[in-house]
């Protein structure tokens, strides 16, 4: 394979892994809500909960479509 090729597919999968920062900072800020909000008002700890698991899930997903796309670039 040409070494061109593929030195532009490692930097271009280094750069679809720079997603994953902004969601390791989407994850603290979504938990670090989920503290101060039942700080506030602990009665609220059910919905809260279910309100912080949902915004989990939705910013992990942002980090599976990084890592896909790293993996699209590397192996394809």
């Amino acid at each position: 394979m040409n070494t061109t090729l593929q030195s532009a597919k490692m930097i271009g999968a280094g750069l679809a892994t720079i997603g994953l920062t902004g969601v390791g900072a989407g994850v603290g800020i979504v938990f670090g809500s989920l503290v101060v909000a039942f700080s506030r008002n602990p009665m609220l700890k059910q919905q809260l909960f279910g309100y912080t698991i949902l915004g989990f899930a939705l910013t992990e997903a942002v980090a599976l479509f990084a890592l896909m796309m790293a993996f699209l670039i590397l192996f394809s």
